[in-house]
């Protein structure tokens, strides 16, 4: 089975939340469009709405895909973050969300990743650690063999239900997902939502469907 890499980045917002997040991250729309001065950016707006919800947005930058999936999955991580320290109250950037703080560095780095400091931005400068790796490794979690910034990405089919879990030996089992992914069947946005919806997408004024369906 081929999975796109929007279905890719769904799979590893699973995972992080699970693994670093102690699944405390509520539904988050994740978006691939063209961001070429950034790898990735967390809207602090609740910028969807979905009849009474409002959801937060995760942009991963079209331009910057071409990196290894360690460091776009660990992009993912660096939004997750900030996603988290809003939920929690924690102040972690200033000079309108630009610079990064010591308060940034030490939540990211709880979650894997190694933070430098650039004295533009702060703290921020984001790579993956061995241990990341290893995560995306247990789980399954692979880089597209080719993507598009037309939409037609494509990936090598996701596993995530008998890798090793390292020296222990133990057995990972992908972790449940508690939401529905929507699709608009015209131009590919998703979001995820907790209920069964009906919701029009208002780019091709198409209905955004189940995926599988």
């Amino acid at each position: 089975m081929l999975k796109s890499y929007q279905e890719m980045l769904e799979y590893a917002f699973d995972v992080l939340n699970e693994v670093y997040f102690n699944q405390e991250l509520p539904p988050i729309v994740i978006t691939l469009m063209s961001s070429p001065r950034t790898n990735g950016h967390y809207t602090v707006g609740e910028e969807w709405r979905v009849e009474s919800d409002r959801l937060h947005e995760i942009n991963i930058s079209a331009e910057h895909l071409d990196r290894p999936v360690e460091n776009v999955v660990a992009t993912l991580c660096h939004e997750l973050t900030h996603f988290y320290c809003a939920l929690n109250g924690i102040q972690d950037t200033s000079q309108y969300g630009r610079y990064h703080n010591k308060n940034f560095k030490v939540e990211a780095e709880k979650r894997g990743l190694k933070i430098s400091y650039h004295k533009g931005i702060g703290w921020s400068v984001t790579e993956p650690t061995q241990g990341f790796i290893e995560v995306l490794k247990r789980y399954g979690i692979e880089k597209p063999l080719d993507i598009n910034r037309d939409g037609s990405a494509w990936a090598a089919a996701v596993t995530g239900t008998k890798g090793t879990g390292g020296d222990n030996g133990m057995a990972v089992k992908k972790p449940k997902c508690s939401t529905r992914k929507y699709i608009c069947p015209c131009c590919g946005n998703s979001f995820r939502a907790t209920k069964q919806l009906n919701v029009m997408c208002m780019d091709c004024m198409e209905q955004f469907v189940v995926a599988g369906q």
